[in-house]
């Protein structure tokens, strides 16, 4: 979703890397903080939820996903699956 969004901005160019890790970044902040999924979560049927059930929150989906755009957290991760971007910010992602 987001290399099609990043393709439709450039005007049908391909290439621009940055713009497509931009229309992410973009997309998991908005979609994760408000709704507490991104287009993938919600095909799936996840949902991204904090340790005691609450959404994530604005600052919770900033921070996961600046960590999850270098994505070595991403590839790490410990005995419950979680990767270093969730632990990090206290979120587990979860079935709906």
């Amino acid at each position: 979703m987001s290399y099609l969004i990043a393709w439709w901005l450039a005007g049908g160019n391909q290439g621009n890397e940055f713009l497509i890790l931009a229309v992410f970044a973009a997309e998991q902040i908005l979609l994760l903080g408000t709704l507490g999924y991104s287009f993938g979560h919600r095909l799936l049927g996840l949902r991204v939820r904090r340790l005691d059930g609450g959404a994530p929150g604005p600052l919770a989906a900033i921070v996961r996903t600046l960590l999850l755009c270098l994505v070595i957290p991403a590839l790490v991760f410990d005995v419950d699956q979680r990767g270093l971007h969730d632990r990090a910010m206290g979120t587990v992602l979860v079935r709906n």
